[in-house]
């Protein structure tokens, strides 16, 4: 057994000065030569999902406070052994009170960039965003949560851009089913139901100017119109069910509808889309993905 004279406690009281500070060894600032592997820079670097409450605008006016996972990156150069990683929450902390937006995210990008000495930085805030959403035909409503993402980039030439990204549910009613069924009441007197799924399109904006969230989910209802409810009463099962059928879609058909209202809103600089019908008829999903088109833009 190998033993030591090693003081085995804590001492709460102990209180640390600049001169013990400065004596404390800091390996992730060593010299080239102590670098693992091939010495080349890394694109991101930093810390991901830390929580913390932030505030966000509505169009009202009013501020809501939300949980927030908090991903943040710097880039790393050759010949730099490692980052601070305290650092990234530190310097985001001094933001805490602040309004969160997407315009926000320069400021914060920009201070990353100082604090840490870095060419680049990334910022990603995850929350999800409630709404209030009125029943169809009875006299209810209750909270719509949305998983939303603001996201911020910053190059080495201090070029900011910003993105929304939203997972918008909706009910997809099949046309084809609905033939099928129709063809089966009338030509055999049978008994058919059209097929429909809850389906989700995950969609990513960078935007031209400042646009609110619950402005982006109004699009998405404007286009798509069978949006998954919150509360449910037997006239509004029936409404859902009238408006499935009014608004049937295949997968295809969503990515275009949304592309449409997207493409006309002049706050939006690029999008892309990816709409995803969760079967009930098959054991695999349907899946479209459209963008744009803008050169150099997402895909």
């Amino acid at each position: 057994m190998i033993t030591t004279n090693l003081k085995r406690f804590y001492d709460p009281t102990f209180v640390v000065n600049e001169q013990y500070k400065e004596s404390l060894p800091d390996l992730q600032n060593g010299p080239a030569s102590s670098i693992e592997g091939a010495d080349v820079p890394i694109q991101q670097v930093g810390i991901s999902n830390f929580k913390i409450p932030l505030k966000y605008p509505t169009p009202t006016g009013e501020l809501l406070t939300l949980e927030t996972s908090v991903d943040g990156y710097v880039g790393l150069d050759a010949g730099k052994k490692g980052i601070n990683m305290g650092r990234i929450m530190r310097t985001f902390y001094k933001f805490k009170e602040d309004v969160f937006h997407p315009d926000k995210l320069e400021e914060v990008l920009r201070a990353y960039k100082y604090d840490l000495q870095s060419q680049s930085a990334y910022l990603r805030l995850s929350f999800s965003y409630p709404m209030i959403m009125k029943s169809l035909r009875s006299d209810y409503e209750g909270y719509q949560y949305y998983r939303v993402a603001i996201e911020g980039k910053m190059d080495e030439y201090n070029r900011f851009s910003s993105f929304i990204h939203l997972d918008f549910e909706y009910s997809s009613a099949c046309p084809c089913s609905y033939e099928l069924a129709e063809h089966a009441r009338e030509t055999r007197d049978v008994a058919a139901i059209a097929h429909s799924q809850r389906s989700v399109a995950n969609i990513t904006v960078q935007l031209n100017e400042e646009m609110f969230i619950d402005e982006l989910v109004e699009r998405c209802r404007e286009a798509l119109k069978t949006e998954t409810q919150v509360i449910v009463k037997r006239e509004d099962e029936q409404a859902f069910a009238e408006m499935n059928g009014a608004y049937q879609k295949f997968v295809e058909d969503a990515a275009r509808l949304l592309y449409e209202v997207l493409n006309d809103e002049e706050r939006v600089k690029d999008f892309v889309i990816r709409c995803a019908h969760l079967e009930s008829l098959h054991s695999h999903d349907a899946v479209s993905r459209i963008c744009k088109g803008v050169p150099n833009g997402l895909r």
